[in-house]
């Protein structure tokens, strides 16, 4: 590879005699990696049914190895049931421990594996927050939290300062996963490579300092704080968490990791785990709640004849679409693509059901699920009808997990996919 000379340089400098093994890694295939999404099913559930899962990460639960390049396009990634996710990457978010019931923000989230990792360790209870400043990159999170069913998250895009202003210690968790140099990425991404300089690595430690300044103000007292960067650079990892602590005397560290690709099985990451001394949890205004009694009362007749048990919460109304807000959600800043859990759209006349409600469903949830073989389900996620006797909408699944909604007339499915995530 045509690594950066002045990159080299500092790794010779900073490894010593561990610096040959590591650039021999540079001479090997990246590592790759799937991660079992635990909202939906268990590490062995999921490995019997994805022939592409190999060995367990150790370090993430429901990681694992795998030589497959495109587990986008297989059914388990259409059913939410996995995230492709480099195996390194996997390690900050379980050393948050983030809980049932708390209040959790990924604060600079896209495209969404460790904001996934954090909803599946809360079950679906609390309130999560997960944040991305460029707002196409924020797109690409919401996919992702809607693919993968979770109901508990709001996503926005908003500048960390304004966040930091009007949530001050707000969360009892904050993982920041911090743009960086990107260096643990050379293997796998050329644009890395290209994209690095002495310049950049500059500028990223000004925006990581910023960042966690006001991580630092978002975070409850006796709250933890998990910073990360996927890059080896000294002066991003722990010359700026040493920083931060000479800044911040109300923090503490409690641990320091950093992967390498000649130490473990995976690229570059670095994490470290502070601690925020006892002190004030502050609360937020609530969340305001639109309503629209009409879609409200479309949404509830539809809710009736869908579910056997339908989803609880505060039902509010955004522009023609409905949401379930997280219990406690506050008052958010910024632009906010996603209030916690879309159900559906109402145009006047009649309620459509959204795609999300139905990765959100279990299917013991649903009065009516259509189960699939695995080729009438490749048919399905390209678009077509699939025959079957039934009336009214209903879960397409796989496995008893679903796929996405379908409306049963005239002895056929129709199908509901999104056109946009049609193989």
């Amino acid at each position: 590879m045509n690594l950066p000379a002045e990159f080299l340089r500092r790794m010779q400098k900073r490894l010593g005699a561990a610096y040959p093994a590591f650039l021999r890694c540079y001479g090997e295939p990246p590592v790759r990696g799937v991660r079992a999404n635990l909202l939906k099913l268990s590490a062995a559930e999921f490995s019997s049914l994805a022939p592409f899962a190999g060995e367990a990460v150790p370090w993430a639960e429901g990681g694992f190895y795998t030589d497959a390049e495109k587990i986008g396009l297989t059914i388990p990634h259409h059913a939410g049931l996995c995230y492709a996710q480099e195996p390194s990457a996997m390690c900050a978010a379980p050393l948050l421990n983030a809980k049932p019931g708390e209040r959790v923000l990924d604060l600079c989230a896209a495209p969404g594996g460790k904001t996934t990792q954090l909803a599946a360790a809360m079950g679906g209870e609390g309130v999560l927050v997960a944040n991305e400043y460029v707002f196409d990159r924020a797109r690409i999170l919401s996919q992702n939290v809607e693919r993968l069913g979770v109901k508990n998250c709001a996503v926005l895009s908003a500048d960390t300062a304004s966040l930091a202003a009007a949530l001050p210690a707000y969360f009892d968790k904050v993982l920041v996963d911090a743009p960086c140099s990107g260096e643990g990425m050379f293997r796998k991404d050329p644009a890395a490579v290209a994209e690095w300089s002495e310049e950049n690595v500059d500028r990223c430690v000004l925006r990581q300092s910023a960042i966690l300044d006001d991580a630092a103000q978002l975070l409850a007292g006796g709250g933890t704080l998990v910073y990360s960067t996927c890059t080896f650079e000294a002066a991003e990892n722990g010359e700026q968490v040493a920083k931060f602590l000479a800044r911040h005397p109300d923090f503490m560290l409690i641990s320091q990791h950093l992967l390498l690709p000649h130490e473990v099985r995976g690229e570059g990451h670095f994490a470290a785990v502070l601690q925020k001394r006892e002190g004030e949890r502050g609360d937020a205004r609530p969340c305001p709640v639109r309503r629209d009694g009409a879609a409200e009362r479309a949404y509830l007749d539809f809710a009736a004849d869908f579910f056997l048990t339908p989803p609880r919460g505060t039902i509010a109304a955004d522009g023609g679409r409905l949401y379930l807000l997280p219990e406690g959600l506050p008052a958010l800043c910024g632009s906010v693509l996603r209030a916690g859990l879309e159900l559906g759209t109402f145009d006047k006349k009649r309620f459509t059901p959204a795609h999300a409600l139905a990765m959100a469903c279990r299917a013991e949830e649903v009065r009516r699920v259509y189960e699939l073989t695995d080729d009438e389900a490749a048919r399905w996620l390209r678009g077509e009808t699939i025959p079957r006797e039934g009336k009214g909408w209903g879960i397409a699944a796989w496995h008893a997990f679903p796929l996405g909604l379908c409306k049963a007339a005239g002895g056929i499915l129709k199908n509901h996919y999104p056109k946009g995530l049609r193989r």
